[in-house]
C-alpha cells in the first residue's frame, strides 16, 4: 500500500533524528553578508579537524553558491546512492563532504529555486545522507539569515552552535551582529566570532597593514557578550590554494596564518568540550 505524505514525513523525521544522533558535535558557519570568506573558513576548519584525527563531515547548504567541492578538490565528482542512503564524497578517509555541486554535471547550471524547495533539499541531505558516526559535522551556510540557515538550525536536533565570520569593514560588522542576534533568538549557542581578512603582512617590510581596519569583530563580540575566536590576516596564497582544492590550514601548515587558524580551531574544540561537560 502506498504511503501517505504524512507517513513519509514522519519516517523522514525519524531518519533525520537517527542520523544526527550519531554525530557528536554539529556546527553551522554563518555570516551576515557575502564575500567575507565564510566558506574558506568552514572548509579549513573541517579539514583541520580531520587532520587532528577526528571523523568529520562538511555539508554545503549554500544552495545558490555551492563552492566546497572546488575548495576540497572534489569538483566534477558525483554523489551516489546506496541501500543506506546518499553516500557522501570522501575527501580523506575521515573527511566526507556533501554539496549540490556534486549532483549537477554542468558547473555553470544555476539553482533557480524558491524557499520551500530549498528547505526540502536541506532536509533530505540531513535525513538521507549516510554520514555514519562523526565527531563533527560542519555546515557551511549561505550569507544572511534566510531560508537555508533557518532550516538547518530548526531541523538539526541539539545543534551545538554557530561560528560567525566577518571582516573588519563597518558594513560587514553591522550584518555579522545580526547573525549573532539571529542565533540567540533561535536559542542556539554562539561559539564565537572570527574576524577574517583582518590585516595584511607586507612581504617586503614585514609591517602589518590594516587595509580594511581591524578590531571590529572583537568589539562586536564584546558588545554582544559572545566569545571572540581570533583574527585571520589577509593571505594572498589562501585564494590560490582554495582554488586548487588544497585547504591552506594543511597544505601551508608552517605559515603564520595556518598557525592562527589552528589556534582558532583549538578554541572551538575547547568550547565544545566545555559544553559537553556541563
Amino acid at each position: 500500500m502506498k504511503k501517505t505524505d504524512e507517513q513519509e514525513r514522519i519516517e523522514q523525521d525519524k531518519r533525520l533524528k537517527e542520523r544526527m544522533s550519531r554525530i557528536k558535535h554539529k556546527l553551522i558557519v554563518i555570516s551576515g553578508k557575502g564575500g567575507v570568506g565564510k566558506t574558506t573558513v568552514a572548509v579549513n576548519l573541517a579539514y583541520g579537524l580531520a587532520v587532528k584525527g577526528n571523523e568529520v563531515g562538511i555539508l554545503d547548504v549554500d544552495i545558490h553558491g555551492p563552492n566546497i567541492a572546488k575548495m576540497l578538490g572534489i569538483e566534477g565528482k558525483r554523489l551516489i546512492g546506496s541501500d543506506a542512503g546518499i553516500e557522501p564524497m570522501e575527501v580523506l578517509p575521515n573527511l566526507k563532504a556533501v554539496s549540490l555541486a556534486l549532483l549537477f554535471e554542468d558547473k555553470d547550471q544555476p539553482i533557480i529555486w524558491r524557499g520551500p524547495l530549498k528547505m526540502i533539499t536541506i532536509k533530505q541531505f540531513l535525513a538521507d545522507v549516510n554520514w555514519g558516526e562523526l565527531d563533527y559535522l560542519v555546515v557551511d551556510s549561505p550569507p544572511g539569515t534566510g531560508d537555508e540557515p533557518l532550516s538547518v538550525c530548526q531541523l538539526i536536533p541539539e545543534i551545538n552552535g554557530a561560528i560567525v565570520v566577518t571582516t573588519p569593514q563597518d558594513v560587514a560588522i553591522l550584518d555579522s551582529r545580526k547573525s549573532v542576534v539571529f542565533a540567540k533568538e533561535l536559542k542556539m549557542p554562539v561559539i564565537g566570532i572570527i574576524e577574517n581578512m583582518s590585516s595584511f603582512l607586507c612581504p617586503h617590510c614585514k609591517k602589518e597593514i590594516d587595509l580594511f581596519g581591524t578590531g571590529g569583530g572583537e568589539k562586536s563580540a564584546h558588545d554582544l557578550k559572545v566569545p571572540f575566536l581570533g583574527r585571520i590576516p589577509i593571505e594572498p596564497e589562501m585564494v590560490k590554494y582554495g582554488d586548487s582544492g588544497q585547504p591552506f590550514i594543511h597544505f601551508k601548515s608552517r605559515t603564520q596564518t595556518a598557525n592562527i587558524m589552528n589556534q582558532i580551531l583549538e578554541k572551538i574544540i575547547k568550547s565544545l568540550d566545555e559544553q559537553k561537560s556541563l
